[in-house]
């Protein structure tokens, strides 16, 4: 048997490979087995987000917040020896009275009424007026209401902080195989005990699933059967101008696509720059499986919102276009921690579009139960087993 550990990690993401670096640094003995290259996945297909802004009161909230401390000491610890991952603390900006038929007071009421309840979550909100939005970001429209300003919001470099935390968890001692797919369970007496892969098996005490969009068919291979399906989005990328966009802006309505399940297109206005210059343009969501083919549509759509917001950018040129597929759940919350149903698989997954803002919480979780540690956040919320057991409380009320 091709070596025997104490963690195999399916899946070199971020939130493998913070999984990964979390674990090891434990001292526990981890080995990542990625199907593809690196950042293959949606952590390629990433803006970098770590997001407070977008989420309401509740436990991804607090596992947010919670993140968003771990990956300001993290960036700092993996600075110093393994490069820039490229952190930056410039802070989210939520807008609305944007587009045709914007109902702006509307609007900026219920921003209000977000930012009151997320203040007593802990959130640091700042309300503004249209001269406060204009004063933060002065090429943004002037058609709007207002907006709200979160200072936690921050961005990374999803590549950069993911080959950190790899490198980082080597030198603790972990191994990374990449194209190396896991196509089955090693049991014995209905526990996990390792894996089957192209090259042999793998035995191990845990076997962690954080394969992001593929996590769904993992758990199948498990008999764990968990409904997190791909979500496509698109992202176009301008080429380089002189600093334009001073935050992640967006408008109001992403909010509500965030928290929507319908597998229809759905667009929203998300603009934000980066340090080489290029600014990124989203945000769509498509429930369309695998489906790797080209959608104008949602192109499309993705431009006009960008250039209503920010109208200097009807003159910059488009560089490209790209696709990813976001983890989808359908209650909206991840997927963490050991499955009741089968002994020695743990969940790291499901987090849609905020896997990498939630990935050092979800990494520190799966560590601590790993190593017998009471978690520092209650994970009943996350608990893998609660698709299924709906679904045996349906059938037994039918």
């Amino acid at each position: 048997m091709a070596g025997s550990f104490d963690v195999v990690v399916v899946g070199a993401g971020i939130v493998g490979a913070a999984c990964a670096y979390a674990c090891a640094r434990r001292g526990l003995t981890v080995v990542v087995l990625e199907r593809a290259g690196l950042v293959a996945g949606a952590t390629g297909s990433g803006e970098g987000n770590l997001l407070v802004s977008d989420k309401l009161p509740g436990p991804e909230l607090e596992l947010a917040l919670f993140s968003n401390g771990l990956w300001r000491r993290w960036a700092a610890e993996l600075g110093d020896r393994y490069g820039d991952i490229e952190l930056e603390a410039k802070g989210g900006l939520v807008v609305t009275g944007v587009g045709p038929g914007a109902d702006g007071a509307a609007g900026l009421a219920g921003l209000r009424e977000t930012a009151r309840a997320q203040s007593a979550a802990g959130v640091l909100v700042e309300l503004l007026d249209p001269a406060g939005v204009r004063e933060r970001e002065p090429a943004i429209t002037p058609e709007l209401a207002g907006g709200l300003y979160y200072p936690q919001d921050m961005q990374l470099m999803p590549a950069k902080a993911t080959a950190a935390l790899l490198a980082a968890a080597r030198d603790h001692g972990a191994e990374v195989r990449l194209r190396t797919e896991v196509t089955g369970m090693l049991r014995d007496d209905g526990r996990v005990v390792g894996v089957r892969t192209g090259a042999g098996p793998v035995a191990a005490g845990h076997v962690v699933n954080a394969a992001g969009a593929w996590a769904g068919k993992l758990a199948g291979l498990a008999g764990a059967d968990t409904p997190v399906a791909p979500r496509r989005g698109f992202i176009l990328v301008t080429e380089p101008v002189p600093p334009l966009v001073r935050h992640k802006v967006y408008s109001a309505d992403y909010l509500a696509n965030v928290a929507s399940g319908d597998a229809g297109l759905q667009t929203s206005t998300v603009v934000e720059g980066t340090p080489a210059g290029t600014i990124l343009i989203g945000a769509t969501r498509e429930l369309v499986d695998f489906d790797r083919r080209h959608n104008a549509e949602a192109v499309r759509r993705m431009a006009q919102g960008a250039v209503r917001l920010f109208p200097a950018l009807a003159a910059v040129r488009a560089m490209r276009v790209y696709h990813g597929f976001r983890p989808f759940s359908p209650d909206h919350l991840p997927v963490i921690g050991t499955d009741p149903r089968i002994p020695g698989l743990v969940h790291a997954h499901g987090h849609e579009g905020a896997g990498i803002g939630l990935a050092p919480a979800t990494a520190h979780l799966v560590a601590q139960v790993l190593t017998g540690e009471r978690p520092d956040l209650p994970l009943e919320p996350f608990d893998p087993a609660r698709f299924s057991s709906e679904v045996e409380t349906a059938g037994a009320a039918a």
